[in-house]
């Protein structure tokens, strides 16, 4: 069974950055896209980044241009690159990967929160 670990969050003040990092238990499996989920307390989960393995990046319009999603396909690893937090970026972070036979991992979560 493959599972998602997660590691990387953590309290920061606003304007500063944080790397979050998600690996699968095993590199040998065949991940077709990954990304980075997000859910602040009374919300719903939220895409916040996606990228294909082929590199192919799509981004909330919320982070555009403070945010950074890339990957290392060898490892089966995927990373968050976090600038300019603001405190309404604080919530849980999921790491999601979609499976090449079609099945759908979550990590664990990790707390990011921002103070003003």
């Amino acid at each position: 069974q493959v599972h998602l670990v997660e590691s990387g969050g953590g309290l920061v003040q606003a304007g500063g950055s944080l790397r979050l990092s998600c690996a699968a238990s095993r590199s040998a499996v065949s991940i077709n896209a990954m990304g980075w989920y997000r859910q602040a307390p009374g919300k719903q989960r939220e895409l916040v980044a996606v990228i294909t393995n082929v590199g192919s990046t799509n981004y909330a319009d919320s982070v555009k241009g403070r945010f950074t999603i890339s990957r290392d396909n060898a490892k089966n690893t995927v990373y968050l690159e976090m600038n300019s937090l603001k405190p309404e970026d604080t919530a849980v972070y999921y790491c999601n990967a979609q499976t090449a036979w079609g099945g759908t991992l979550w990590g664990q979560g990790t707390q990011v929160a921002v103070s003003s």
